[in-house]
């Protein structure tokens, strides 16, 4: 196995502290949160990425992969939920989740490290929109901080796959890689932002237009 992915028992054990966690946080909140726009994701607000979310689980198990990953796909997470009140969505997730649980122990490296890597991204998202950090040093984060690291050793372009031992750790280099990070926000962390742009443009994630500090 890699050196930098973690087992995939820790991913599984990841989504299920990371699924108490988020749904937690939610209940905690006025209904009204659902209509907050995210900054990360300037095309949705909180209903939207907690419909992502909960959509990728429910396709995964109902098979609806035709586009997995791409912006067709995601959105028809958002379409089909739109109509949900947050208190319904947490009722799916709910079910889902009990399904997706059985699942987990089933899912090989690197595929559930990198599921975790968009919902712990996604956690964060929600938290900057609604005001509420938090969980900076999960297990979520580790696993996720672990997939890059991995992936990025696969680039072929040796100044790019050099940047798996940058010693920039946990949040702040899962955030820089997931497009959360401007260039100047790169710059302050010491992080090359022209090759992280490179490593960014493979991936499905875009580089923000402003700098967001979290």
């Amino acid at each position: 196995m890699s050196e930098y992915l973690l087992p995939a028992s820790e991913g599984a054990l990841a989504y299920a502290e990371l699924y108490e966690r988020v749904s937690s946080l939610i209940i905690s909140t006025p209904e009204s949160i659902a209509s907050v726009g995210v900054p990360h994701c300037p095309k949705w607000t909180v209903k939207c990425v907690l419909s992502h979310m909960i959509g990728v689980p429910e396709d995964v198990l109902t098979g609806q992969m035709e586009g997995v990953t791409t912006e067709v796909w995601t959105q028809r997470q958002v379409d089909r939920h739109s109509e949900h009140s947050t208190a319904e969505l947490l009722a799916i997730w709910g079910n889902t989740f009990e399904k997706f649980e059985a699942l987990l122990p089933k899912i090989p490296q690197p595929t559930i490290s990198q599921f975790v890597f968009d919902q712990v991204t996604h956690e964060h998202d929600i938290r900057h929109a609604i005001s509420h950090p938090g969980a900076r040093e999960s297990r979520a984060i580790s696993v996720a901080e672990g997939f890059i690291r991995d992936f990025i050793t696969r680039n072929p372009d040796p100044a790019v796959h050099a940047l798996a031992e940058s010693t920039v750790t946990g949040f702040d280099y899962v955030r820089s890689f997931s497009g959360r990070r401007s260039n100047e926000q790169l710059a302050e962390l010491g992080l090359p932002a022209d090759l992280v742009v490179a490593f960014i443009s493979t991936s499905p994630f875009e580089m923000p237009a402003r700098s967001i500090v979290e």
